[in-house]
């Protein structure tokens, strides 16, 4: 049933007259349990109007509301750790644990992160943001406990698509055998296993969490430890009982015993279940089925869409989004559908994000060529390096944050093999609203030292349909890196010419200073080039770099400035002061780009200009910098005080 917020402007008592006395979990506690179900339903209707206020993640949360109740409401938080794999699904975790009134600033500067964070809340007891944690920090909890002779309880929440990562099962391999305290909780919102649920399914997994069936199985095994002849016998009944009416004994192989499927919002059967789990020792699994979105019909019947929203209209759920031209998502998934449509070869590989990636169309146009691995990043990128050995011509669709997962890969099966795969690393740089989880901060000065590995970034859109192009007739493996969101709003022409791999072009000529720009930084060069009269070179390329534009720029001037949306440590700017000194060239340098710290929650456009990054940020360093070398004698525009870009300097004669 669809809840709707209640309206306080025409309340006459307090909206949420529950929700509204719950400060902790500890007011939840001392809640009657017939009071649950109505808090529930306030506080499903409390996140919908909240998050249609400010956006972020709602479809997830919105299926974990029962679920969350019952466990804050059965454990000892924070004492009892609760962990929550990614994180999407804690908006009602944060609204229970103190954090209710602070949901209005969700995902701003200052205000709440999207995700649990440590050092925000002593009952996020673990940092998330990527997928398949959950299982490991919570067996590494566990662990610490028994050592320290703690007695508390553990429990891991994962998702069924979070669980068919390698990182999972490595952990459920591992923990098993060790017999920690640990809770482990399947979500399963999309019922990829296809359980049965109801109230049969609810009553046997009340059963099997109960006190007489937990006391026969673990008084059967004390019973025949000295007789081994007839212990297997008891483990094959146990197993065929439970098999007749449940899903495979995969995580009983695994060592965790196993109690489910049941109806995870039928509040009821939760918090029951959860009171006998608790009582049991050792590793345990429940398996809970929930729908992603429940209580809020647009969200049911568009879970995908509704995953993380705008800010949108209750009673329509029609989302206010922002206008603007195309995004380089979109220039991707159109150049991909153009370039499969004429290369058979193509095959494109997604760990599972389809949409975030825009490959839906290819997906609907090309399903023989299209694959979605799933959250198994690593997997994603050796599979491309297995079809790249038998002639195909592979493309990795993947958010640069994420290809940190699979930076083994990259290296070892790709790169030094040389294997002719073509990477679209999306989401380069800052993200606004998601912050320092989902930022791509790094990968400059993660995929520049290795061998074979060519790397682009363009300055607009057109320049990134011209990158890929690129990329993929090269044969080798290539990597071009945009932002979210949209460029500067060039055209974009589908007949581009190829880019000469390692060729930078002059945008702008000036005097005495050439500002060195990489991908987005271009746009804001250019303006401060015509602000301070200086060169301005799109560089395009940061692996191999443009050595013959380099000397030609370094002779002609007297500082050489580099710019890009990448952490300073080992990025862009690195690469031009190594090429610069292994031809023994001293001219000064003055480096920006990230500063060596986590870039917190904001716009977009804030997070550049605290980093020092936008036109202002850039241009009052350049003028300190020419300041400081003499260069000139005008005063730097007035202009309020900011955070200082990431400065690296290289000072020396200069060269010209």
């Amino acid at each position: 049933m669809s809840v709707e917020p209640k309206d306080p402007s025409n309340a006459t008592e307090h909206p949420y007259p529950i929700l509204s006395q719950i400060d902790d979990p500890a007011d939840l506690r001392a809640l009657p349990e017939g009071q649950l179900k109505p808090l529930a339903a306030e506080l499903r209707a409390f996140l919908i109007e909240s998050v249609s206020r400010t956006g972020g993640h709602l479809a997830a949360g919105l299926g974990v509301v029962e679920l969350t109740i019952a466990l804050h409401y059965v454990f000892d938080t924070p004492h009892d750790r609760l962990i929550w794999d990614v994180g999407h699904q804690a908006y009602p975790h944060k609204i229970l644990t103190g954090r209710r009134e602070r949901m209005a600033r969700m995902r701003q500067k200052g205000g709440l992160s999207g995700f649990p964070k440590r050092t925000e809340s002593v009952y996020d007891c673990f940092g998330v943001g990527h997928s398949s944690t959950s299982i490991s920090a919570g067996l590494g909890m566990s662990i610490a406990a028994r050592l320290k002779g703690e007695r508390r309880q553990v429990v891991a929440v994962i998702g069924d698509g979070a669980l068919g990562a390698g990182m999972a099962f490595e952990a459920l391999n591992h923990g098993g055998p060790l017999d920690p305290d640990l809770l482990v909780i399947l979500n399963d919102n999309e019922m990829s296993i296809s359980p049965p649920v109801g109230a049969i399914s609810s009553h046997l997994a009340r059963l099997l969490s109960g006190r007489f069936y937990t006391r026969m199985r673990e008084g059967s095994k004390t019973a025949l430890r000295g007789m081994p002849q007839l212990r297997h016998l008891v483990g094959r009944w146990e197993e065929h009982m439970k098999g007749m009416v449940m899903p495979s004994t995969l995580f009983e192989e695994l060592g965790f015993n196993y109690i489910g499927p049941i109806d995870g919002h039928d509040l009821d059967a939760v918090v029951t279940t959860l009171h006998n789990m608790k009582k049991m020792p050792g590793p345990r699994l429940l398996h809970l089925v929930t729908q992603k979105g429940h209580g809020y019909e647009p969200a049911e019947g568009r879970p995908i869409e509704y995953h993380g929203v705008t800010p949108f209209e209750v009673k329509t759920g029609a989302m206010r989004g922002k206008s603007g031209g195309k995004s380089y998502t979109q220039i991707f998934g159109d150049w991909l559908c153009d370039t499969a449509a004429a290369d058979p070869l193509l095959l494109a590989i997604t760990p599972a994000m389809r949409e975030g990636s825009g490959m839906v169309a290819f997906s609907a146009r090309f399903p023989d060529r299209y694959f979605d691995v799933g959250i198994a990043e690593q997997h994603a990128v050796t599979l491309a390096a297995g079809m790249a050995c038998e002639g195909m011509k592979p493309v990795v669709a993947i958010y640069s944050t994420f290809l940190q997962r699979a930076y083994d890969q990259l290296v070892h099966d790709v790169c030094l093999q040389g294997l002719d795969v073509t990477f679209a690393v999306d989401r380069a740089g800052l993200v606004g609203a998601d912050g320092p989880t989902h930022a791509g901060a790094f990968d400059f000065s993660y995929a520049r030292p290795l061998p074979n590995l060519v790397i682009m970034a363009p300055a607009d859109e057109n320049e990134c349909r011209q990158m890929l192009q690129t990329a993929y007739t090269h044969p080798g493996p290539a990597m071009v890196r945009y932002p979210r969101g949209s460029g500067p709003g060039v055209a974009v022409d589908p007949a581009a010419p190829l880019l000469p791999i390692g060729r930078g072009e002059i945008r702008r000529e000036g005097r005495d200073v050439a500002l060195l720009a990489f991908g987005s930084r271009v746009a804001p060069a250019l303006e401060v080039g015509e602000r301070l009269d200086a060169t301005v070179a799109n560089m395009r390329f940061v692996k191999p770099l443009d050595e013959v534009l380099l000397m030609d720029l370094a002779s002609r001037h007297r500082l050489l400035v580099t710019v890009e949306e990448n952490t300073v440590a080992g990025g862009a700017g690195s690469a031009v002061s190594e090429l610069l000194a292994d031809h023994g060239i001293v001219i000064p340098c003055l480096h920006l780009g990230l500063p060596d710290q986590c870039q917190e929650q904001d716009g977009h456009s804030e997070q550049l200009a605290a980093c020092g990054l936008d036109r202002a940020g850039i241009e009052r360093a350049v003028r300190e910098e020419m300041r400081d070398l003499g260069l000139r004698s005008e005063p730097a525009p007035a202009a309020a005080p900011a955070a200082a870009p990431s400065v690296a300097r290289i000072t020396g004669a200069g060269a010209g």
